[in-house]
């Protein structure tokens, strides 16, 4: 009797070696919703996923720098280098998961050439989704922009506003929260899917699938060949993933790989 329970105590403790656990911070939609599907792919490998979820755009990042995070779930490639520019933090994307069209929103508009002369537009105000929403509005045909300034566009690239359209420039996370005063606004698919926008059905015009803004995961650069993040970019990349995504989001939010 002393023998085995000598022996499962021994196995318990070598159970319990092999177990880890990932923190990895998210926004909450469609993010920490695509990562309750990976838990249990990864719970199957030992791995247990503690899900952290932010509303911002910025602390993801720091936590994931200083280490109360192993990765964060939330970002594109354009945001994560513009954020490193001032932040030299040596975070790196180790896979993209999915694409969130970015889309023009309005309550006084039911379609965009309604916009009427010296009408108000919201748009996010960091570099690399300001430059994003700027490029939708130019593809939509309302501005043109200095072909010089690709994906870092600012208002001030600005080169033809024929009807002299203002902009409103605010966190992403508060422009659903603005569209009651303004004329419209460009919000971020996940933003928009919090508030209960659909994008598919509720924007005036939206980004296409093709579009070089896919989401990814994001790591420090010293654990990019960690096995346990390799698990959790194969689990992101899962069969099971791609169809959640397609079943859920039904064009909202369309798979990456």
């Amino acid at each position: 009797m002393k023998k085995f329970l000598i022996v499962s105590a021994t196995l318990l403790a070598a159970s319990s070696a092999l177990a880890s656990t990932l923190r990895v911070g998210a926004t909450p939609v469609p993010h920490a919703e695509i990562l309750e599907v990976v838990k249990p792919l990864l719970a199957k490998q030992g791995i247990t996923l503690e899900v952290r979820e932010f509303t911002d755009y910025v602390q993801p990042n720091l936590a994931l720098a200083d280490k109360s995070l192993d990765a964060n779930f939330f970002q594109h490639v354009p945001y994560l280098d513009e954020f490193q520019k001032n932040r030299p933090l040596n975070l790196v994307s180790v896979g993209q998961v999915h694409v969130e069209p970015i889309g023009v929103y309005s309550r006084k508009l039911k379609k965009l050439s309604q916009i009427k002369n010296g009408a108000t537009i919201a748009i996010p105000n960091d570099p690399s989704n300001s430059g994003r929403a700027l490029k939708l509005l130019e593809r939509a045909g309302l501005v043109k922009l200095n072909p010089k300034a690709g994906i870092k566009a600012t208002v001030l690239d600005i080169t033809f506003n024929p009807r002299k359209l203002k902009f409103r420039e605010l966190e992403a996370a508060q422009l659903p929260r603005v569209l009651a005063d303004v004329d419209a606004a460009v919000i971020n698919t996940n933003y928009a899917l919090e508030a209960d926008l659909n994008p598919v059905k509720d924007s005036l015009f939206l980004e296409g699938k093709s579009s070089p803004y896919a989401n990814i995961l994001t790591v420090r650069a010293a654990d990019r060949n960690n096995p346990d993040i390799l698990k959790l970019v194969k689990a992101l990349q899962s069969p099971e993933v791609k169809a959640f995504i397609r079943k859920k989001y039904a064009g909202a939010v369309v798979p990456a790989f």
